[in-house]
């Protein structure tokens, strides 16, 4: 699993599809390279605290540990975004919807993909 640092990725993944769950956010889009999957995370300050947006950061680097690379597609890039909600909901809830999140995003992303063969990347 890469990581996403630089902001023209995070914001090529924001135009791509979305998921909004009520802990997070997710944003995916196809890339046209053969590189591996990509993650970001962000938490903004409307979140809380420091602590608090690092918590909700590691409870969302964790989720995508546990399970999400199994779910997520290669050549792709996600971004998640965390919601103050990530903080008081149960992680095995966290983790359903994460699963929910990524097979819906999948299917969105495969019919645009059949849909406009150029807007993959």
């Amino acid at each position: 699993m890469d990581r996403l640092r630089q902001r023209a990725d995070f914001l090529a993944a924001a135009a791509g599809v979305r998921f909004s769950a009520p802990a997070f956010t997710v944003q995916a889009r196809t890339r046209r390279d053969p590189g591996p999957v990509r993650i970001g995370f962000t938490v903004s300050k409307k979140v809380g605290t420091a602590v608090e947006r690092n918590r909700v950061r590691r409870r969302l680097r964790d989720m995508v540990r546990r399970n999400g690379l199994s779910f997520m597609r290669p050549h792709c890039d996600y971004v998640l975004i965390g919601r103050r909600a990530a903080l008081s909901r149960g992680f095995e809830t966290m983790l359903q919807d994460f699963e929910t999140a990524l097979t819906r995003l999948d299917r969105q992303l495969t019919k645009r993909a059949t849909a406009t063969p150029q807007a993959a990347g």
